[in-house]
C-alpha cells in the first residue's frame, strides 16, 4: 500500500506540425511522421495530430483534434519555417505545457524543395512568444533530425509532468509556522501565482482528522500493512493501530477536500503540542505517504512540501525532506576513505531528519523514538509519546538536493545541486546519510546563506537537475542557483 505512486500526473503528449504556406506542406507532414516513428522506436507513445497549422483556422482545428485525443502536453514542431503568428497562437490557446522544436535539414542533395528553414523560423517564433508573454519549454538545442527531436520529447515529458502536477496541486497545511522555525516562512501569494491552491488549517483540525478515523475498518488493514513493511524493524507493535488511524484520517481528509484539484501535498506542524495530544510522532506516516507521491513536510514547511512534490513528479520516485544538518567528523571520513577520498572535507555533510524518509530509501530501517523530542518531553522515562520515527541510513547512490522557496518579500528563488549519498556509516540517530556535493562549502556560503534559504532541503534519489531547471524556467523562476565549479565565482564571492 505504501509504495504506489498515484498522486502524480500521467502525461499524454501530442505533436502538431506547422508549415509556412510558401513552403511545401508535405515537408512538414513527412518530417512529423518521422519524429512519431522515432518516438515509437523509443517506446514513447505520442498522439500524431493530422492537422498541419498554416493559418488561424488550422489552429482551431488542431485544438479540437488535440482535445479529442486527450492530449495534455503539446509538442509544436516546425517542419519548415512555420507561420509565427499561428504557431504562437496555438501555444497560447493550448491549456497545458508546450514545447517547441524545429526540423534540421536532412541532406545536402535536397536543399531546394527539401530545405525547410525551420532553424530560421524558430527565431521568428521566439519573438512572437515574447509578444504573447509565453514561456514554453525550449530544449537546450531545439533543432534536430527525427531521432534527435524524439530525444527532446523524451526529456520534455518529466518537465510536463511537473508542470501538470503543479497546475492541479493543492497543499494542505496544519498549524502555523513555529516560533523556532521562521526559516520555513511561507508567503502564499507566490503559490497562487503558480496556480497552486493552499488551504491552511489549525492543529485542532488535524486532531479532529485523527479522531474521525477511530474505529474505521481500514485502520486494521493499514496496521497489518505497516507490520509487513517494517518486518523485524517493528519495535513498537502496540503503536501501529494509532499510526494507522492517523494515516487513514489524513487520506480520507485528502479525498474529501481535493475539490477541483487532482493532487495533494501536506505541510503539518508536528511538535511540540502534537505528541501529548496524539500520543506519537507522525514521522513514519509521513514516510509512507511520501512513498506514494504524497509529500507530508514536517514543521509546517509549505515550500518544503511543494519542493518534494516537484521531485516526485520529475522522477516518479519517492523523495524526502532533510535538514542540511551537520559536518562530517574527520575520523569518520577517514574510516570510510574509499568513499570519501575523492572529495574535500568541506564537500561532505550529513543530511538528517527524524524519520520521514520512505522505507525503500533506507538501509537497515526500523521504527524508533525521536531522541530530541524524548529529551524534551520524556526525560528519564521510557519512550512513549515520542515513538513513531522510521530510522536508518539513507540509501547510497545519486542524489539531487533542491528547493523552491518564496522569500519574505514574496519573490521565488530556487537552487539545485547534484551529488551522491555515500555508502558509509553515520553512527548517529534519525534517518541520516553522508552526502557529497562538489564545492559544497562555496554553495553553502554563497547560495544557502547568502540567499537566505531555510535548512530544509528536498532530495531526489537520482540526478534530475536538468528536468527541474527546465521546469522552473517555464514557471518563470528567474533566480535558480546551483553549485558552481571552482573556476566560476559567485557574484558575492570574495575574489582575494
Amino acid at each position: 500500500m505504501a509504495g504506489e505512486m498515484k498522486n502524480v500526473p500521467q502525461v499524454h503528449p501530442g505533436i502538431v506540425a506547422t508549415s509556412r504556406d510558401c513552403f511545401p506542406i508535405d515537408l512538414s507532414r513527412r518530417r512529423r511522421r518521422a519524429v512519431v516513428e522515432a518516438c515509437r522506436a523509443d517506446d514513447l507513445e505520442i498522439a500524431e495530430i493530422e492537422t498541419i497549422v498554416e493559418n488561424e483556422r488550422d489552429v482551431v482545428r488542431a485544438l479540437e483534434e488535440l482535445d479529442r485525443a486527450g492530449v495534455d502536453a503539446l509538442v509544436i514542431y516546425l517542419g519548415n519555417f512555420g507561420p509565427e503568428g499561428p504557431t504562437t497562437l496555438l501555444a497560447q490557446r493550448f491549456p497545458g505545457p508546450v514545447m517547441l522544436a524545429a526540423a534540421a535539414e536532412e541532406s545536402g542533395d535536397d536543399l531546394v524543395d527539401g530545405r525547410g528553414d525551420a532553424y530560421c523560423g524558430l527565431l521568428s517564433a521566439s519573438y512572437n512568444l515574447g509578444l504573447r508573454s509565453l514561456r514554453p519549454h525550449v530544449p537546450e538545442y531545439p533543432v534536430g533530425l527525427a531521432g534527435e527531436v524524439a530525444a527532446m520529447i523524451g526529456e520534455f515529458l518529466p518537465v510536463a509532468r511537473v508542470l501538470l502536477g503543479l497546475k492541479h496541486l493543492k497543499i494542505f497545511s496544519f498549524g502555523p509556522r513555529p516560533w523556532d522555525f521562521f526559516a520555513c516562512n511561507a508567503p502564499i501569494k507566490p503559490l497562487f501565482d503558480l496556480r497552486i491552491e493552499i488551504v491552511e488549517n489549525s492543529e485542532l483540525d488535524l486532531l479532529d482528522v485523527f479522531r474521525s478515523a477511530e474505529g474505521l475498518p481500514d485502520v486494521a488493514k493499514v496496521a497489518a500493512d505497516m507490520a509487513q513493511e517494517l518486518g523485524e524493524g517493528n519495535r513498537f507493535p502496540d503503536l501501529l493501530s494509532k499510526l494507522a488511524q492517523y494515516e487513514v484520517g489524513l487520506l480520507r481528509f485528502m479525498e474529501e477536500n481535493l475539490g477541483a484539484s487532482r493532487y495533494a501535498a501536506f505541510a503539518n506542524k508536528c511538535w511540540p503540542a502534537f505528541e501529548p495530544n496524539f500520543g506519537f510522532v507522525p514521522c513514519y506516516i509521513n514516510s509512507r505517504l511520501a512513498a506514494r507521491g504524497i509529500p507530508v513536510a514536517c514543521e509546517a514547511d509549505i515550500y518544503g512540501a511543494l519542493s518534494e512534490y516537484l521531485g516526485a513528479c520529475a522522477t516518479l520516485m519517492p523523495v524526502t525532506l532533510l535538514d542540511i544538518n551537520n559536518t562530517v567528523p574527520a575520523d569518520l571520513a577517514a574510516e570510510a576513505a574509499a568513499q570519501t577520498s575523492g572529495y574535500r572535507p568541506t564537500d561532505l555533510f550529513m543530511g538528517f531528519h527524524c524519520g520521514n524518509t520512505p522505507s525503500g530509501c533506507l538501509v537497515d530501517r526500523e521504527m524508533r523514538y525521536q531522541l530530541i523530542m524524548h529529551r524534551l518531553m520524556e526525560p528519564g522515562k521510557e519512550p512513549d509519546i515520542t515513538r513513531g520515527t522510521l530510522e536508518g541510513r539513507i540509501r547510497p547512490g545519486p542524489a539531487t538536493l533542491y528547493r523552491l522557496q518564496a522569500t519574505a518579500e514574496g519573490e521565488l528563488k530556487a537552487y539545485i545541486a547534484e551529488g551522491e549519498v555515500l555508502d558509509m556509516p553515520t553512527r548517529t540517530f534519525g534517518g541520516t546519510g553522508v552526502l557529497a556535493v562538489r564545492e559544497m562549502a562555496r554553495f553553502y556560503r554563497h547560495v544557502l546563506i547568502e540567499k537566505r534559504f531555510p535548512h530544509h532541503t528536498a532530495m531526489a534519489f537520482r540526478h534530475v537537475g536538468r528536468t527541474l531547471f527546465a521546469a522552473l524556467r517555464v514557471l518563470g523562476v528567474a533566480d535558480i542557483s546551483y553549485n558552481r565549479p571552482q573556476e566560476m565565482a559567485y557574484p558575492t564571492e570574495n575574489p582575494f
